[in-house]
């Protein structure tokens, strides 16, 4: 069934194969983009967020593998700030990454890489691809934002294992519930902008509740995009897992202004020895064809997700 959318502590076993020989005792530390790290200094919230995961009598599972959809590129800018102004609800994200297979110790060093689409359902490199039901051009838009690299992005977690990013909620399209993809990369290191060799160990994707996407998709820009929109009980990827499937903790800024934005945690427990192909189970859910454009196929564009690229803090 189809909701009616309308306007309205990194073990020594572990260090060299985690983070490619680049982590020495106690961890690097370093502000912006300078660095192989996030920043280290964390907030009350996220510092106690990490040792609850390292340090409780239970450990998280592995995270439940999906696929990577049609719409991912290489090349992702390392970077705080993914929106590059397009317009929607803030969310700021802090994602922990722990090894699932030791007790749940933080993975320094692992780079979290994320990539959704916009508040009308369009993704960058693919902006000529049809969301389903009703909604303008992309370009309509009117933003200065770069087709080719907006609402993607990795960060380098930290000692704690934490990365955060900050961008907008996501849309929606045809037939799939409100997402954002995820991959946790380890091995690599920083280059020329973006992220480098290395592995990937987990690919996902990170789901909201129904009732916060509503409220949210009744709002502006999100309300030009109408037409029928996947519940989660009904997406072709979750599979009611929750938090080990990828169901996000929201909280919102203001509970009673959905449009002050909401702050998304999840504590993605994997398999550093491990290797992902991105291939996962579930349809990555190719929207329909028709005007504005037909779904991507073949080779994304060449100079697409360019490191080159401006990044933002």
């Amino acid at each position: 069934m189809t909701g009616n959318h309308r306007n309205t502590s990194l073990t020594r076993r572990r260090a060299l194969a985690v983070t490619g020989g680049t982590v020495a005792a106690g961890g690097l530390a370093a502000a912006g983009y300078q660095s192989a790290f996030a920043d280290t200094a964390t907030d009350a919230e996220t510092t106690a967020t990490a040792s609850a995961t390292s340090t409780g009598g239970t450990c998280t599972q592995l995270m439940t593998s999906v696929t990577e959809g049609p719409y991912y590129l290489d090349g992702a800018l390392v970077r705080r700030d993914i929106t590059e102004g397009k317009s929607g609800v803030p969310l700021t994200l802090r994602l922990t990454v722990v090894d699932a297979t030791d007790g749940c110790t933080p993975v320094p060093g692992a780079a979290v890489e994320i990539w959704h689409c916009d508040a009308w359902g369009y993704y960058s490199g693919y902006t000529t691809a049809n969301p389903g039901g009703s909604a303008p051009a992309e370009s309509e838009e009117g933003d200065s934002a770069n087709d080719n690299t907006y609402l993607r992005g990795y960060q380098i977690a930290n000692a704690n294992g934490v990365v955060k990013f900050e961008t907008i909620f996501p849309g929606w399209y045809t037939p799939r519930t409100c997402h954002i993809h995820v991959k946790v990369h380890t091995g690599g290191e920083k280059e020329d902008g973006t992220y480098e060799g290395g592995k990937v160990n987990h690919t996902g994707q990170l789901f909201f509740d129904d009732d916060v996407a509503e409220a949210i998709f009744a709002l502006e820009p999100y309300s030009k995009h109408s037409g029928s929109y996947t519940t989660l009980a009904n997406d072709m990827v979750y599979d009611g897992g929750g938090v080990t499937s990828g169901l996000l903790t929201l909280k919102a800024v203001h509970k009673s202004d959905p449009a002050k934005g909401y702050k998304g945690f999840l504590t993605l427990g994997i398999d550093p020895d491990a290797e992902n192909t991105g291939a996962g189970s579930g349809g990555g859910g190719t929207p329909p064809s028709g005007a504005p454009g037909d779904a991507p196929t073949g080779a994304p564009p060449s100079d697409s997700a360019s490191p080159s690229a401006s990044a933002s803090s």
